[in-house]
């Protein structure tokens, strides 16, 4: 049986996920793992939200727990859910995609242990996390289905998924708990082991030690480095998919590389002001001791470098895109 449900949402995912439950059966004969992209800090309700959405109770994910057909499991704030041996287990890894919880962790741990048994669902969110997750639900035999992109309030993430992944099924929301419930009852191709590389993914996800996991191995080196921590990058090939992994275990799609890439760029830039500006700083405090003290020459120069340097850092600001003052 295709006994495993996994879904993904984040920008407009809440009513998508309640769409979503409030048409799944009281007798499901499956088990719902949920990754919605929450803040890091304080204690989500989407548990409470969730459980009023349909006939199925909802409760948050708590490290070791069996599952059991007919719940619906919540991840938590701030903990990757990664499933092994059957269970749900929370880490606190590096995060993936910039996110903690991150939808490609759940549903690739859930591809390795569970193989075909899993049906990955990808709902409403901007960039593209679920897509890599998705593609190896698929290659372990599972099911692919994504919410109608015309319908997501953000399409991102369906439409990143549809391009990249084999989906099966493409729905409205209010059309997925019946199909999905469908899906649960119909018999499963047989497994096989998952390839070495995906499996030592989800290891790293589970247990850190990249570099004992065997890291550098999963794909070719990046000449770009991990923009979360400094470390050497390499590059995962998947299908048409492209990704990147560090050697402390941070996890990026290509647009979120490109998107964590856009925001160093920037921080260096206002990094760069604010050297520049404090050297002007200076060159005016000198510039005013020395007329002060009646070497009117020296002041001139020192004047014409702190205004060189006000220049300078004119110019940066207009880089970032921002005015002067602007923060």
């Amino acid at each position: 049986m295709r006994d495993a449900i996994v879904v993904g949402s984040s920008a407009g995912g809440v009513r998508a996920l309640r769409g979503l439950l409030h048409g799944l059966p009281k007798d499901l004969a499956a088990s719902v793992v949920v990754v919605n992209h929450i803040p890091a800090r304080g204690k989500s309700d989407l548990p409470l939200l969730l459980a009023s959405a349909g006939p199925l109770a909802a409760k948050a994910v708590e490290d070791g727990e069996s599952m059991k057909h007919g719940a619906i499991y919540v991840a938590p704030a701030d903990r990757h859910v990664v499933i092994e041996k059957g269970r749900l287990r929370l880490t606190r890894g590096p995060r993936e995609n910039r996110v903690r919880p991150c939808i490609d962790t759940l549903f690739r741990s859930a591809a390795v242990d569970l193989g075909p048994r899993v049906i990955g669902v990808v709902l409403s969110g901007t960039l593209d996390d679920g897509t890599a997750g998705l593609w190896a639900v698929k290659d372990r035999g599972g099911v692919a289905m994504v919410q109608q992109p015309s319908e997501a309030e953000y399409p991102d993430m369906p439409e990143s998924a549809i391009e990249h992944v084999r989906v099966d099924h493409v729905l409205p929301v209010a059309d997925m708990g019946a199909k999905l419930a469908a899906l649960a009852s119909e018999p499963t191709p047989p497994g096989v082991p998952p390839p070495p590389a995906m499996a030592a993914e989800t290891q790293i996800d589970l247990h850190g030690r990249a570099l004992d996991k065997g890291v550098l191995d999963l794909g070719r080196p990046s000449p770009n480095t991990c923009p979360a921590c400094h470390g050497a990058l390499v590059e995962i090939r998947e299908g048409n998919l492209a990704r990147y992994r560090c050697h402390t275990g941070h996890a990026f799609s290509l647009r979120t590389l490109l998107e964590e890439t856009e925001v160093a760029i920037e921080r260096s830039l206002w990094n760069t002001v604010r050297v520049i500006e404090e050297r002007s700083f200076l060159l005016r405090s000198m510039e005013r001791q020395a007329r002060d003290k009646g070497n009117h020459e020296l002041g001139r120069r020192l004047a014409a470098a702190a205004e060189r340097d006000e220049t300078h850092a004119q110019g940066v600001r207009e880089m970032t895109g921002k005015p002067a003052g602007a923060g």
